[in-house]
């Protein structure tokens, strides 16, 4: 009987966002502890393929489970939350007694308050309390800044390998190499590349284009039976750190010398195709929000690139709105809104009132306020059973809906789905497709409403999170970095 701890903890940071992430903001998707973890993430997420993998090879393993806890992507967890899962990591490590091995999951891009590689100092805690000797397998997602310190600590690194990704298909593989490992049939080695390369987020799906070349390779790779696992790391294009850049990761079973001859030639690959990656296909907001008002069959999805909640923004942009309202659109539009002080004066003015209020850009500085007039529907706690990623649930906070002309906005204090999942919709009674376009606040994310979609635009909508990742105030990478500069080489 193997013994074998578990822990997963995700959030994604956007150092252009300056709205704190918070204890709360993992609340509202909830912090689960002990054998609770089981129960919530069975079946789902990195946590439940890796448990599910592991109980099909037929190993007998007594799982441990630490803390499992996620928060939408956003601004740089506070102090209060890094402490928090510190202590939980350490005091639960520390009373679990012997342990054979860690699984431990993680989103790999995760900065606070004062330090860049959070995962890093995570891993620290966990190898100072488990020794150099017990296995550690990290899962990361794909868009994880990759650090020295996450590969010292931990015996494989393994990634996403799809965007949109497949969250239990990485815990799966995950519990695979897992019990390999602890069969003693392989002994991992790595070998990783760092690139002195961010781009935007436009490329970054891998069912086509540069970014399906690249992971392509890492599949052909991973066919040689000595390879057990090659993970692109195409870092998310947000995140100020001094470490910061994509990476690759190979691991072998006990090769070095053929881990570090394909980390090269993964790492080139990407290089060659830099200006692939910074290929833009968003169109002015004017002409996204004319093509979708003129297509003949809904609903037409409108992706607002600047202020993707699912990368980290705060949600507050108004700037398609604006677009609706000024060009005298009539069909009607679906929108959410993310922020607490308008939800606060809606409340106020109760159900069935007819409010003049100034909404958007009260959060992030990016954007100007937007007075409109419009009546409020119904109020509602934001509660929702709608499984997002890895959890079951959410609360995004007091959620008011609000009709201001042909739009529909759904205000909500916290993120939430962020409007990205239709059933998160469904949850306050509203129906997507009664509507002629909607507004997605993600980049890359249009999967969930791909049932009921026609056809996606790409809006080339300042923010946060946008595709001119040039002229974001950049303090902390490395330089030169491309596409600020052009370095002749990956290696800067």
């Amino acid at each position: 009987m193997y013994r074998v701890a578990t822990i997963h903890i995700g959030q994604e940071t956007n150092d252009f966002n300056p709205l704190p992430t918070t204890l709360e903001n993992f609340a509202a998707f909830g912090i689960f502890e002990g054998p609770e973890i089981l129960v919530q993430m069975k079946g789902r997420g990195q946590v439940g393929g890796c448990v599910d993998a592991v109980a099909a090879s037929g190993i007998r393993v007594e799982w441990v489970p630490i803390i499992s806890a996620w928060a939408m992507a956003g601004g740089r967890i506070d102090t209060t939350a890094r402490l928090f899962f510190e202590e939980r990591i350490g005091s639960g490590l520390r009373a679990a007694g012997k342990i054979d091995a860690l699984a431990i999951h993680l989103h790999g891009a995760c900065s606070a308050e004062g330090v860049d590689d959070v995962e890093g100092a995570q891993l620290g805690i966990c190898r100072a309390v488990l020794g150099p000797d017990v296995p550690i397998i990290l899962s990361l997602d794909h868009h994880a800044n990759v650090t020295r310190q996450m590969v010292e600590l931990s015996t494989a690194i393994l990634g996403h390998r799809t965007q949109p990704h497949d969250v239990y298909d990485t815990g799966r593989i995950a519990g695979e190499l897992l019990v390999r490992v602890l069969k003693r049939e392989v002994k991992p080695v790595m070998a990783w590349r760092k690139l002195r390369m961010i781009t935007h987020q436009e490329q970054f799906l891998t069912a086509a284009g540069p970014m399906k070349t690249w992971f392509d390779q890492a599949r052909t790779m991973e066919a040689d039976p000595r390879v057990l696992h090659v993970a692109p790391c195409p870092m998310q294009p947000w995140l100020d750190v001094a470490e910061g850049g994509w990476a690759t990761v190979v691991v072998t079973d006990g090769d070095q010398a053929l881990a570090e001859q394909l980390a090269d030639a993964s790492a080139d690959l990407a290089w060659s195709m830099r200006e692939d990656f910074m290929r833009k296909e968003a169109v002015s907001i004017d002409d996204a929000v004319r093509a979708a008002d003129a297509a003949n069959t809904g609903v037409v999805v409108l992706s607002d690139t600047g202020d993707t909640v699912f990368g980290g923004t705060a949600g507050d942009s108004n700037l398609i709105l604006e677009a609706i309202l000024r060009l005298g659109v009539k069909s009607r539009a679906l929108m959410p809104l993310i922020e607490a002080e308008t939800v606060a004066k809606l409340v106020a003015a109760g159900e069935g009132a007819q409010v003049t209020l100034a909404l958007g850009g009260l959060v992030t500085g990016f954007f100007k306020p937007l007075t409109v007039t419009g009546t409020v529907r119904r109020i509602l706690d934001g509660k929702a059973r709608v499984p997002v990623f890895q959890q079951p649930e959410f609360d995004q906070g007091r959620t008011v809906i609000f009709d201001v002309g042909p739009a529909t906005l759904l205000v909500s204090e916290r993120s939430g789905a962020a409007g990205n999942v239709p059933d998160a919709y469904r949850a306050f009674g509203i129906e997507p497709s009664d509507y002629k376009m909607a507004v997605l606040k993600t980049a890359s994310n249009f999967q969930f409403f791909k049932p009921i979609s026609s056809q996606v635009i790409r809006v080339d909508t300042p923010g946060p999170g946008q595709s001119d990742v040039v002229t974001l105030p950049w303090n902390r990478v490395p330089r030169p970095m491309f596409p600020m500069e052009h370095p002749a080489d990956w290696r800067g």
